[in-house]
């Protein structure tokens, strides 16, 4: 059954919920396929607007407010790659799934380079069109990860790689620095041997190894010994925490 604007729609990939009324923007100048794409895209809940050609697709998009657009290749007076490159020349970063019957390698390459979100080919099923415009809008709108953590008087930015306690430079070799930043983005929590092992050697160890007391020992040699209050606490029989004791 169609969904109404003002609900909310769920669709059959787990953990996707999005509010009705997101608008997307369909250049396509196939009129049974434009027909074929808004109509499904209605029914799944979303507001759609349709151009027939480039040059119509390209006004309306720099307009704004749309969530994402649906965006063929081959058009008449504008052709699709063209219209993408004016629009993120001009920092329209809405995200795009680019349609076209070109299935090379050096097509779909030439797509995303030209500023494509997903490359989705000719003939087309609309269940997997509707799965990237939902993975696509959920991808934009979830929250960017931090780069920068502070606990204290530590600060570490993922970006420079630097750590700072004060104003003391400290360096770190990068499984140090891994653990750290896994510390500090769950400050607060206790996190267990076996965690870090997955997180900082991407490999399951055997719990019993000491790699991680041994490269915990070194941390705190770096970024507690000198200094005060401690910051990374053991917790017996559990595993470590980050924060002031």
């Amino acid at each position: 059954m169609p969904f109404g604007f003002g609900q909310t729609i769920e669709s059959t990939t787990p953990g996707f919920q999005e509010k009705v009324a997101m608008r997307i923007l369909v250049v396509e100048d196939d009129p049974k396929i434009a027909s074929f794409i808004s109509m499904g895209l209605r029914q799944a809940g979303f507001s759609v607007d349709v151009a027939d050609n480039g040059e119509d697709g390209f006004v309306r998009a720099l307009e704004g407010g749309y969530d994402l657009a649906v965006l063929d290749i081959m058009l008449p007076r504008l052709d699709g790659l063209a219209l993408l490159d004016q629009l993120r020349s001009r920092k329209i970063n809405t995200p795009v799934i680019i349609l076209s019957a070109k299935r090379s390698v050096e097509d779909r390459i030439k797509g995303l380079q030209a500023g494509g979100d997903d490359y989705l080919t000719k003939p087309f099923s609309f269940s997997e069109l509707l799965a990237r415009v939902q993975a696509l809008i959920r991808r934009a709108g979830a929250a960017p990860e931090p780069t920068l953590f502070r606990v204290e008087d530590l600060s570490l930015d993922k970006l420079k790689r630097e750590v700072y306690r004060g104003d003391k430079k400290i360096d770190l070799q990068p499984r140090e620095f891994s653990l750290l930043e896994y510390l500090m983005s769950n400050q607060g929590r206790v996190i267990s041997k076996t965690m870090i092992l997955e997180h900082v050697w991407d490999y399951n160890f055997d719990p019993q190894t000491n790699v991680v007391d041994v490269l915990i020992c070194r941390l705190r040699n770096k970024i507690d010994r000198d200094f005060g209050p401690k910051l990374i606490q053991t917790i017996r029989g559990v595993g470590y925490a980050l924060g002031k004791n």
